[in-house]
């Protein structure tokens, strides 16, 4: 079964940073693209990054172009997403997915979910 399982979130200041992880189990991570997603309430899921096979990185979201990085941790089968300059539109619960597919970004429909880790930016 495989299981992704997000940490990292919390509260931090505008313009502070923080890491979030995503790590798998059951699966090797290096091997398949890994997709980050957002939500707040009342609103639908976004994607805003998706790392494919090649560390080839496509930002889905123009708003985080510069401020969001994503790289991959093999040794730990773990997918990272740094955020820098974060913003108080930036607050929303935090999710990476995949479908187990190379170069196929996740979509909100995907299989794979992890259940999400909340970042709150506020002063």
């Amino acid at each position: 079964q495989v299981q992704l399982v997000e940490s990292g979130g919390g509260s931090v200041q505008p313009g502070g940073s923080l890491r979030l992880s995503c790590e798998a189990s059951e699966v090797s991570l290096n091997t398949y693209a890994v997709g980050w997603f957002r939500q707040t309430p009342g609103r639908e899921r976004e994607a805003i990054l998706c790392l494919r096979m090649r560390d080839d990185v496509l930002v889905l979201k123009p708003s985080i172009e510069g401020r969001f990085a994503v790289s991959r941790d093999n040794s730990r089968n773990t997918v990272h997403l740094q955020m820098s300059s974060l913003k108080e539109e930036d607050t929303a619960t935090y999710f990476c997915a995949t479908d187990l597919e190379r170069f196929r970004c996740p979509t909100t429909t995907s299989k794979y979910w992890g259940q999400g880790t909340q970042v709150t930016v506020s002063s």
